[in-house]
């Protein structure tokens, strides 16, 4: 009866429709319903909320979500064509074996922190 998977993430959003935008034009996430305080989308199963805070110790950005791509350095390419300010270029975080991991850190229209990560095979060197 312990904790088995994510079952939601919520993030605060002041205006809803201007992060519903963002979130299924610039990210791609499927729209499930939107209402005047909330919207959610399908994040590859899990249920992601954007909502206006009900009180405010939820008003905080203080967590980032990771999503994960295949090919981080051109889904940062089209997310920055798209109008997407990153915090940087992809870089590599962590060497563990022959598993590099990528990431690339950006803000949602709310100012809450996402990043793109992808972990691809080790090309052998080391930066």
């Amino acid at each position: 009866m312990g904790i088995t998977t994510i079952g939601q993430i919520g993030l605060p959003a002041e205006d809803i429709e201007r992060a519903a935008v963002f979130y299924s034009e610039k990210l791609g996430l499927p729209l499930w319903f939107k209402t005047d305080n909330m919207a959610f989308f399908d994040c590859g199963g899990v249920r992601l909320m954007l909502t206006v805070p009900e009180h405010e110790a939820f008003a905080s950005n203080g967590s980032v979500i990771y999503l994960n791509t295949d090919d981080i350095h051109t889904r940062a390419k089209e997310l920055q064509e798209a109008g997407v300010p990153f915090m940087g270029e992809p870089h590599m975080v962590a060497k563990m074996g022959g598993t590099e991991t990528w990431m690339a850190f950006f803000a949602d229209t709310e100012g809450n922190h996402l990043a793109l990560m992808s972990e691809v095979p080790s090309d052998g060197e080391t930066q």
